[in-house]
Parts: structure tokens; C-alpha cells; sequence
């Protein structure tokens, strides 16, 4: 497999790898500051691993994811400004669109800014854990050894996460977790 692979799809795999550090990071955090923070680091290199796999349609949203969490931490709850969001993001999906594996990261779009706009905790965490799934899914598609090992590990570290939040809340129901 690596034989058959550009240069450009070999420098996707390190970068990959190197989203990954930041990804695990971040969701290891209990601190949803912290989280954001270092996703905007781990997109920041999705973005360029997706380039340098020509999958437009993942690159061009993971641009979008990283404005996404700006907006999301300045305007959270904010319908407009999320369906704003939203209404970009379809504009993007629409003049890049190449092949069918382009739901994945469309999909993962729309779970991620529902759950960075509207929800924090435990519930944020599901929707991005679902999001995580997509993107899993589009790594596997493109044929990402690092992101897919990235996405893999940032679903089960989040769904750990949840359980240790879980568990924080039951033991100190008064600690605000935010």
C-alpha cells in the first residue's frame, strides 16, 4: 500500500499522525476551553492532510471546522450565527463535491457545529464523538493510515472522557464542568 502512494499522500500520513498528537490532547481535557483550543491545532493539520490527499470537499470543511470554533466559543447557543455556519458549509459542499465519500465529511460538519453551538459537556462530546465517526469513516474512504488512527482514538478517548465527567458530576454535582 505505501509503494502505490504519491509523495503528496506520504506527507498525508505524517500530518495525520501529527493531528493526531493534538487530537488526544484535547479530548483527554475534562475542560471544554482546553478542547477547543487544541482541536483548532489538530484541524489546522487535517486541513492540510486532506490537500494532500485532494479530498477538497474534507479539506475545505476542516477550514471551516477551525472557524466553526471561534465562532462557536464567542456565540455559543447562537441559532443565527450556527445556521449561518451551516448555510457556508453547504455553499463549500456544493463547489467541491467530487465523489460519494464526500457525505462523510459533510455529515461530520453538520454533528460538530450542532454540537459546538448548541450543547457543552457530556452532550457536545456525543455529537463530536459522532462527528468523530464520520471522519473516521472519510479517513478509511481516502485511505488515511494516520487520521484514521487519529478519529479512532479521538472517539474512544472522548467516550472515555464522558465516562470520567460522568462520574465527576455524580461524585460533585455543584463543580461546573464547562
Amino acid at each position: 500500500m505505501l509503494a502505490d502512494m504519491t509523495l503528496s499522500e506520504m506527507a498525508g500520513q505524517v500530518v495525520g499522525l501529527i493531528a493526531l498528537g493534538f487530537c488526544i490532547a484535547g479530548f483527554a481535557s475534562t475542560r471544554d476551553e482546553r478542547l477547543m483550543g487544541l482541536l483548532i491545532g489538530a484541524n489546522v493539520a487535517f486541513a492540510t492532510q486532506y490537500a494532500l490527499f485532494q479530498s477538497w470537499t474534507a479539506a475545505a470543511l476542516t477550514v471551516l471546522v477551525i472557524v466553526r470554533i471561534g465562532l462557536a466559543r464567542r456565540f455559543l447557543g447562537s441559532v443565527p450565527v450556527m445556521m449561518g455556519m451551516l448555510a457556508v458549509s453547504a455553499v463549500v459542499v456544493v463547489l467541491t463535491w467530487q465523489r460519494w465519500i464526500d457525505v462523510f465529511p459533510t455529515t461530520a460538519m453538520l454533528l460538530g457545529t450542532i454540537g459546538m453551538f448548541m450543547l457543552r459537556g457530556i452532550p457536545m462530546r456525543l455529537f463530536l464523538a459522532g462527528a468523530g465517526l464520520a471522519w473516521m469513516a472519510n479517513n478509511i474512504a481516502i485511505g488515511s493510515i494516520g487520521a484514521t488512527l487519529a478519529e479512532g482514538l479521538v472517539v474512544v478517548t472522548n467516550l472515555v472522557t464522558i465516562v470520567r465527567l460522568s462520574r465527576m458530576k455524580r461524585r460533585y454535582p455543584d463543580l461546573d464542568l464547562s
